[in-house]
Order: C-alpha cells, then sequence, then structure tokens
C-alpha cells in the first residue's frame, strides 16, 4: 500500500509502533518462533490455487503437509512443545484451512498421543519421514461429547499375545476422522475399551496401521466417505473395524494403565473415567491448537479488510466528494470492535500457553478448565470479527481467493473440534459453581467517585459482572426441583454466563497488563484505549445487573456511548498501525485480488 492510495487525512500505518505492538502480541517470539512459520506458509507452494474441486483441494492439503513435515526436525519434540505447536497453527490456517487440520491431527493427536505414553517398541520412521499420515480417532457416530462411553472395543488374547481390535455395531463407528485414501498410507492412534478377560479396565489408545501406499484400507478397517461438509475441505470418513489383530507393543501405556504380555492389568487410576482422560489428553493441546487457527484466520481477514477499508473509496457527505470507507463512522466501528477483541484475545491466549506450560499436579484440572473455555470464547470471537469483516468487505469478501471467506468456514470445524463449544462452557460454569474458579472481591470504592476513564474500574465492573452471574447461577442451584435434570436446567444459563464473564474478564485483563509492560507513549496509550474499548462494549451489554446493584451510577450508564465514541475517535486515525502488528506476510497479501493483485 503506497500513501498516494490513502488520502491525506487518513494516518497510515507507523512502522515503529507496529513493531512495538506486534512485540507484545506475539510475546516476543515473532522472530525467534512465528517468522520460520510466516516465512514457509508465505511461499509458492502455499498460495491460494483458483478452480480446484473438492478432492483436488484435499490432495493438494496433503501434498503440502509433506512439505510442512519436511521443516519440522523431530515430531515429538514439536508435539511437546506448546508455543511452538500453536505457532504453525497461526499461520497455516490462512493459507490452507484443510492443511491446517490435517497439520493439527499428524502432529498434535498422533505424535503427541505417542509423545505422552511409553514408545518402548515401536518403529515410528515412516510417520517421522511422512510416508504415513498420522490420525487420530476417537469419537464415534454415538459418542461425540460423551466419548467416554464409546463401545469400539480392544479385546486381549493372552496366547497369541495381541489385540482384536472391533466395532460393535454401525453406530460405534469412528466419526469423522481423515481416513480417506487421499495423502496415501495412514496409520492412527484409536481410542478403544480394554478387555481382559472379560473385564472392561476403560478406554486406552492403540497404534493402528490403516492404509496401504495407495490409500487402500487393510484388511478387516472399513472406511467410508461421509457427506461434504462446509467446514475445511478433509477427507473425513465413518471408520470401522471387523477383529483387527494387533501386536501387544500397540497399546500406548502409561502411569494410568499397564498390561503385561502375559495378561496382567495395572493402573495407577481406580477411575475408569480418570484413565479416559489421561488417554486422550491430548485433546487439551488440541483446544490450545483450535484457538491459535481461531486467532491466525481472523488477524488475518482483519488486516485485509482493514486494508480495503483504506483504499475503496465511496460517496462522502457532499455533492462529488470521495472518500476512503475508513473514513465512514459506521464503516470503522465494528472494524476497530474487531481490532480490540482480537488484541485481547491473543493476548490470553499467550497467557494461558504460558500457564499451560507450567501445569502440573493439583492445579492441572483448573488450567485444563482454563484451556477449554479460552477455546471455547475465542474460536467464536473469531468467527463474529471474520463475518464483520466478510461483511465489511461486500462482494470482495466473498472471493476465496481474498483470504476471508474459505477462512470463515473453517471456523466452524474449530467450534466443534476438541469439544463442542456450548458442551464446554456448560461444563466449565458447573465447575466453577462448585468452586472451580477464585472471585474478585468486590471494590469497597464507591461508584460515585470513579470514572469510566479509568482502567482500574472498568476491570472491576467486569468482575462484578462475573460475581453477578455466580450469584444468579447459585441462587439457581440452591432451589428446588422436581429432579436433578429440571435443576441444572433452571441453572445452566447463568452458570454458562459465569465462565463467558471470567473469559471476558481475564481477556480485559491481558490487555491492560501489556498495556502497563510497554514503554510510555503511543504503543500504551494505543493498548489502553484498546482496552477501554473493549471493556466498555461489555460494561454497557450488563449495565442494568451493574446499576440495579449500585456498582455504577444512573450518569455512568447515560454516559457509555460518549465514552464509546471518544474511544473510537482516538483510534480511529491508527487503525493501520494497529492491524500492522499482526504480521501478515505482505506476499501473502500481494495475492489477494480485494487488494490489488
Amino acid at each position: 500500500m503506497t500513501d498516494s492510495q490513502i488520502p491525506d487525512s487518513v494516518s497510515v500505518c507507523s512502522v515503529p509502533v507496529s513493531a512495538a505492538l506486534a512485540d507484545v502480541l506475539f510475546d516476543g517470539q515473532l522472530e525467534a518462533t512465528h517468522d520460520r512459520w510466516r516465512s514457509l506458509f508465505s511461499s509458492a507452494p502455499f498460495q491460494f490455487q483458483e478452480g480446484l474441486t473438492h478432492r483436488e483441494r484435499i490432495r493438494l492439503s496433503y501434498d503440502r503437509l509433506r512439505i510442512v513435515n519436511e521443516a519440522v526436525e523431530a515430531p515429538q519434540a514439536l508435539a511437546a512443545d506448546p508455543v511452538e505447536l500453536t505457532a504453525i497453527h497461526e499461520w497455516a490456517g490462512a493459507v490452507d484451512p484443510g492443511m491446517a487440520t490435517i497439520v493439527s491431527i499428524h502432529y498434535n493427536l498422533f505424535f503427541g498421543s505417542l509423545a505422552d505414553h511409553e514408545a518402548a517398541g515401536r518403529d515410528l520412521g515412516e510417520y517421522v519421514r511422512g510416508d504415513r499420515i498420522g490420525t487420530f480417532l476417537c469419537t464415534e457416530v454415538a459418542h461425540g461429547n460423551d466419548a467416554a462411553q464409546m463401545e469400539t472395543t480392544a479385546t486381549y488374547d493372552p496366547a497369541a499375545r495381541e489385540f482384536v481390535l472391533n466395532t460393535p455395531h454401525p453406530a460405534a463407528a469412528k466419526f469423522m476422522p481423515n481416513t480417506g485414501p487421499a495423502g496415501g498410507a495412514k496409520g492412527a492412534v484409536v481410542a478403544a475399551r480394554l478387555i481382559v478377560e472379560g473385564a472392561d479396565h476403560g478406554v486406552f489408545l492403540f497404534l493402528v496401521p490403516l492404509s496401504d501406499r495407495d490409500g487402500s484400507p487393510l484388511p478387516g478397517i472399513g472406511v467410508r466417505p461421509l457427506p461434504q461438509t462446509t467446514s475445511s475441505p478433509v477427507d473425513h470418513c465413518a471408520t470401522t473395524f471387523d477383529n483387527v489383530r494387533l501386536p501387544h507393543a500397540a497399546l500406548l501405556q502409561g502411569d494410568h494403565g499397564r498390561l503385561t504380555p502375559q495378561g496382567e492389568f495395572t493402573s495407577g487410576l481406580g477411575s475408569s473415567r480418570r484413565r479416559f482422560l489421561e488417554s486422550i489428553g491430548r485433546v487439551t493441546m488440541g483446544k490450545l491448537c483450535m484457538t491459535a487457527h481461531g486467532l491466525g484466520v481472523m488477524r488475518h481477514a482483519l488486516d485485509v479488510a482493514m486494508r480495503y477499508a483504506h483504499t475503496r473509496h465511496t460517496s462522502g457527505m457532499t455533492k462529488g466528494q470521495r472518500v476512503p470507507l475508513i473514513a465512514h463512522r459506521g464503516h470503522h466501528t465494528p472494524l476497530l470492535d474487531a481490532v480490540a477483541t482480537t488484541y485481547a484475545a491473543t493476548l490470553l491466549q499467550r497467557s494461558v500457553v504460558r500457564q499451560w506450560g507450567r501445569a502440573g499436579g493439583e492445579e492441572r484440572e483448573a488450567y485444563e478448565r482454563l484451556t477449554a473455555i479460552t477455546k471455547a470464547w475465542i474460536t467464536w470471537q473469531s468467527r463474529a470479527v471474520m463475518s464483520e469483516c466478510r461483511e465489511r468487505c461486500g462482494a470482495q469478501g466473498l472471493i476465496q481467493a481474498n483470504g476471508i471467506a474459505l477462512q470463515l468456514a473453517s471456523i466452524e470445524g474449530t467450534i466443534t473440534a476438541e469439544g463442542d463449544n456450548t458442551v464446554i462452557m456448560q461444563k466449565a460454569g458447573g465447575e466453577m459453581l462448585l468452586g472451580g474458579v477464585d472471585l474478585k472481591p468486590e471494590s469497597e470504592i464507591a461508584a460515585e467517585d470513579r470514572e469510566l476513564t479509568d482502567p482500574q474500574f472498568l476491570q472491576d465492573l467486569l468482575a462484578d459482572i462475573e460475581r453477578i452471574s455466580h450469584t444468579r447461577a447459585k441462587a439457581r442451584l440452591r432451589k428446588r426441583a422436581t429432579s436433578p435434570l429440571a435443576r441444572w436446567n433452571s441453572t445452566v444459563t447463568p452458570a454458562v454466563a459465569l465462565a463467558d464473564a471470567h473469559v471476558h474478564r481475564l481477556a480485559a485483563e491481558a490487555l491492560l497488563t501489556a498495556a502497563a509492560q510497554v514503554p510510555s507513549g503511543l504503543p500504551a496509550d494505543l493498548l489502553r484505549a484498546l482496552h477501554a474499548l473493549f471493556a466498555l462494549r461489555r460494561i454497557a451489554a450488563h449495565s442494568g445487573d451493574l446499576l440495579a446493584r449500585g456498582r455504577v451510577t444512573a450518569d455512568q450508564v447515560e454516559s457509555l456511548p460518549d465514552a464509546v465514541e471518544e474511544v473510537l475517535g482516538t483510534l480511529e486515525p491508527h487503525a493501520l498501525t494497529l492491524t500492522g502488528a499482526f504480521g501478515i506476510s505482505e506476499e501473502i497479501l500481494a495475492t489477494h485480488p480485494m487488494l490489488g493483485a
């Protein structure tokens, strides 16, 4: 973009300020960690290809996966590094959502599961080289969010020292892994119930080769392609097993459960559900990967939409006047709201990844819950932001080559993958009601003595919203009901509101913390303004509750729209600077027709 394309009345991107903001957004890791993936996915093999069929696009994604594999030095080491693993996802989805999906499955769910279990006796060379692609088979046709109740069995035959993997009926078919012929030979980590001498020891993982070099299923394995989805183009299938024999070494073992060749089972966990959760522990890391995917595509879409808003001209308010779209408050308001949300979401994710790297012991459950609600909230926000960007770009936003429409469709997959968002939030809300949250104490400073320009006042109000939801949910939970289900049905709405309020407060807190960590000047001022916009929007949506409880005054409620308007006026001249910090590759942006390609 050149200065000549942008009227003098609109400020251009300030490179030093964008660089300072990028350092905050990428936690100082843009060059050390992210740049290698940004450069790889900006290269010619990853450019958008027009006119491909669904099957051709799937085959291209697998070809690209093998290019990625050449850049990965050690897949299991990558799977064990949450910063590096999530970084790949932040850049992959913007160029090829289908490839991003199979990258996530291959490196996180497949290799990650192997890395998390004892690997004695397994030769993984063909997977490391990319001669065989790894996938992950857990959920079944009849068991999605209740996957712990799955019915696929692996029955141990001590005489042969083998497992017999079996799908008992069609509803137990594995649904919907990428087990089609595209990409050639595949293998999988398969979740199945371990049966030893008639005893069900719960769900464990098994390493299972699925197909030969041309993608044809091996004996006993049934693969049925599923109807095409509207999300990322992937070879989704229903997969079954008909008494498939596996060696003893196929069982992924660990402290949660071991089986000797003679058939003696031991476990450090007494609960079969805890064994299941330990077996599929990579799903939690998968939530971080889905979050990173959402962040990457939303930042990309927002940068494209913001650049388009500065280069596309339309009528002004006087006859014959032409102004860029960004000059209109009605156009830049939703984009600036999206910028505030995107900054808050990115900084929240950085915080969660750092915390997950330290997770362990008794704190692990709390970190898993935080990871889950972060995934739900960010992927939902990603859909909302990208939908706004698509609309702000008009018909141009519908063209797949412009980097928004195809990626927007992929977000539907992240909202369901690694746990349906609605179920995640309901589960988290219930756990938080039972003591899984530390509420911030109510501020002792009277509302009339505070100003909406005070960031700490805004944070206190966000904490008030969280506390109000907690109080309301607790009251519902204590009410008499005709059944446990009726009691939960009465409680679930405020419980989900509690989880939502909690993650909103943490996202705002991450944004405000970042503002305090940069040197004083324009970068800090912009971060504080983004925090104000993000928080004020949330407070306005809950002003009735806050007013009823005396947490804000009537005058403050009346002044909320003016406070928002003032922040928008502060941010609008720096819109390109703010999105310039996203670090989107100029090589990719140059391929989008709407930006002049």
